[in-house]
């Protein structure tokens, strides 16, 4: 059986499945380097990781969707109502209290951040046997290597991070319950193993990017959320083992891998100079995007000598600026669904 890459070895396993593997290096052999990034360059490390890398990815999205004709004719309907829909509750969540806004927010990421892998690692398996055994093992395998970390989240002592803003999520601190999920999440994981090596002693065949993914994405959340207690490295392991593979898969599988030129400004993005363009549009978004929450309602970075006129505005600006993220959100839940 062949691997069943998205492009080609090397550029999946550079853009795809490194980055968890790559951080977490950076996080055990480069601890001084660290501490020196979190006490004296907060600013770049929050620029380059939440703005460039984070707010980026949400809108690589409109590079399969938006701005691809075909697709938008497709969809039209929904990605015309979707954010409007997103607004809409967005403003009434935020009516209700911006704590509320941000907690409800606080768990569809959570939750669109475990599909992202989820999805990651059913695109690997697409060439294996479907049999109802593996998908259940699966599943449980990519399900339990996310949502324990996040119970031990929700079950211990506050942590030293946060989503988007402090006690966002519902704590429980239970040690015992703790306790025996960690004992149920080995167990799953240890399974997993076991089963590898099973299968390739019987088969010959080692299935590369999705055993990649899915020990990518145990450590990644483990280590970024259980193991250590850290801000900068939660942020590390979290936004980059996320948003850096959502691009490359945007742009490899939607861009680089069109069948025939698209119309429009895609067909400029399939050449030598195409990354830089598209890195380049992502980054000016994304940037833009944070510009206006600087200076309309966080004023933490940026200031402005209008942001006391913003204020009584925050109930409308809060949910319209953050449609881009909550429509994002939603919608990866429609464009990468199999049309079989």
């Amino acid at each position: 059986m062949i691997q069943p890459w998205i492009h080609k070895a090397k550029t999946d396993g550079l853009f795809i499945l490194s980055p968890p593997f790559v951080i977490l290096a950076v996080v055990f052999f480069c601890q001084g380097w660290l501490q020196q990034l979190e006490a004296h360059y907060s600013f770049y490390t929050w620029l380059f990781f939440v703005v460039f890398i984070d707010v980026a990815h949400v809108y690589a999205t409109l590079f399969k969707t938006y701005l691809v004709p075909k697709a938008f004719n497709e969809r039209k309907k929904l990605l015309i109502i979707l954010p409007i829909i997103c607004f809409a509750i967005g403003l009434a969540l935020f009516l209700l209290g911006s704590r509320v806004f941000w907690v409800t927010l606080a768990y569809v990421a959570v939750f669109h951040f475990i599909r992202q892998q989820y999805g990651f690692m059913r695109l690997y398996s697409r060439l294996e046997p479907k049999t109802k055994l593996n998908i259940f093992l699966d599943n449980l395998t990519i399900y339990a290597a996310t949502v324990y970390p996040m119970a031990y989240w929700f079950m211990s002592p506050p942590r030293n991070f946060n989503w988007f803003m402090e006690n966002e999520f519902f704590q429980y601190q239970n040690p015992q319950l703790l306790e025996i999920l960690g004992y149920v999440y080995w167990a799953i994981l240890a399974l997993y193993v076991v089963r590898v090596v099973y299968a390739f002693a019987k088969h010959n065949y080692f299935n590369i990017p999705k055993n990649a993914i899915v020990f990518g994405t145990a450590t990644s959340w483990y280590f970024g959320i259980v193991y250590f207690n850290n801000d900068l490295i939660f942020t590390m392991l979290n936004i980059v083992s996320h948003g850096v593979p959502y691009m490359a898969l945007i742009y490899l599988r939607e861009i680089k891998q069109a069948k025939t030129p698209t119309p429009g400004i895609l067909q400029y993005l399939n050449n030598h100079k195409g990354i830089i363009i598209y890195i380049g549009i992502l980054v000016a978004l994304a940037f833009s995007e944070e510009y206006l929450w600087e200076i309309m309602v966080w004023n933490e970075r940026f200031t402005s000598g209008f942001s006391g006129a913003f204020e009584s505005w925050h109930f409308l600006l809060v949910p319209l600026l953050v449609v881009p993220q909550f429509t994002h959100y939603i919608l990866d839940g429609f464009i990468w669904k199999s049309k079989k």
